[in-house]
């Protein structure tokens, strides 16, 4: 469980500044923050104003493959998502030189703010800094400051459709936009998590009035404040390359959300948006993720960060899904490179779903921690070059490709 492992991760992460030559941090740039836009909606549903892309879509849009684009928090040792690093993620060329597309969709997301420079919140409940300190619930401003994050001129979302346009001129259009998917942090109902008496109040105001996260309605009403701030920021952004196609529930378990999540589903509904979750694995709730609203769920092994968990996880997972009609996650992260010992269990996940069936019929998400795909591809390494290669062509082999 990721929640589990955040300080294992937050070593590796540290770890992997010194020890990975190919990924050393790059010099940290204030991202620009985007034009503040005028106050949207307060989510009241008779104020609905649909932008032209909505207006055009009879069905909420379909992608296969998701990498994971993690961003937001001072934790993280590479600030932003710049051309010369998503260009590895947009498309693959194989080692006769034939250059194609690669991942179809974008999720980008975060799940805390923490370290030097940070506000100590978290965007999902029971997330604690390396220290094992508790984090704050993230307030409406730390809310809007991640948006301004993705929206930072140059970065994440504008380098991503600048970089796609880059390939267009190569290769021409793909079949269809490649799709963005945006995180909702979770309206978390205190502002000390762990403790049920701390404040219901402390997230913020819309529309001139306080909200109370003790009410169910308020809670939905910020998450609508928030759809509604990306959608706009998106369509002033009038970017060529990339569609809006649905937003990311950051909670993996439906344990603290079950009773809003519905509603959320519902208004992204409204606008042919996508709603998708990523439990993991045996999380409360998984199995109805459909109840719950979600149009893509896709299940984690957690197989990958712990060496004693056996194979077997894999196709207890894979026959989970199934069970319950979801797509899965592949996970890595630079533990994958050969000077780290763990490229095997990143193989066993591309045979696994292979056998399976996932590789041939169900959509995917990659979860590859900060970048690991960009890592091994300018590896100086030749094993991880070769796995870099393996990967990329599971990917883009795909039978459900289009």
């Amino acid at each position: 469980m990721k929640i589990l492992n955040l300080i294992f991760l937050s070593t590796v992460l540290m770890v992997s500044a010194v020890a990975c030559g190919n990924d050393e941090p790059e010099t940290p740039t204030k991202p620009t923050t985007p034009e503040q836009p005028s106050t949207p909606g307060d989510g009241d549903d008779d104020e609905i104003t649909l932008y032209p892309w909505e207006e055009s879509r009879t069905a909420i849009l379909d992608y296969t493959d998701m990498v994971l684009f993690y961003g937001g928090g001072a934790q993280r040792y590479i600030p932003n998502w710049d051309k010369d690093r998503i260009e590895s993620y947009v498309t693959y060329t194989n080692e006769q030189g034939v250059e194609t597309w690669f991942f179809d969709a974008f999720l980008f997301l975060e799940f805390a703010d923490y370290g030097e420079g940070s506000n100590m919140v978290s965007f999902a409940t029971g997330y604690k800094d390396p220290s094992g300190t508790l984090l704050s619930s993230a307030t409406k401003y730390d809310w809007e400051n991640l948006i301004n994050y993705f929206f930072s001129k140059g970065h994440q979302l504008y380098a991503l459709d600048e970089t796609i346009g880059d390939a267009i001129s190569r290769l021409g259009a793909p079949a269809y936009k490649r799709r963005v998917v945006i995180t909702i942090p979770e309206p978390i109902r205190n502002q000390d998590s762990s403790n049920a008496s701390s404040s219901t109040t402390y997230w913020g105001r819309v529309s001139g009035v306080t909200l109370d996260f003790s009410r169910d309605a308020d809670r939905v009403k910020a998450c609508k404040w928030y759809i509604d701030r990306v959608r706009q920021l998106f369509d002033r952004a009038n970017f060529q390359n990339i569609e809006l196609a649905g937003f990311y529930w950051i909670a993996e378990k439906s344990t603290h959300t079950s009773t809003i999540l519905p509603q959320v589903a519902d208004y992204l509904h409204k606008f042919k948006y996508t709603f998708n979750w990523i439990p993991y694995y045996t999380a409360d709730g998984y199995a109805q993720w459909s109840q719950w609203g979600f149009d893509y769920a896709y299940l984690q092994p957690n197989y990958f960060f712990n060496e004693s968990v056996p194979e077997s996880r894999l196709q207890e997972a894979c026959r989970m899904g199934a069970g319950a009609n979801m797509g899965m996650e592949m996970e890595f992260d630079d533990n994958a490179l050969a000077s780290r010992g763990r490229a095997y269990r990143l193989r066993n996940y591309m045979n696994v779903f292979k056998q399976e069936g996932v590789w041939a019929n169900k959509r995917l998400a990659y979860y590859q921690h900060n970048n690991t795909v960009h890592t091994l591809r300018k590896s100086g390494n030749a094993d991880d070059r070769a796995l870099y290669h393996e990967f990329a062509t599971f990917v883009t082999t795909r039978p459900l490709r289009r």
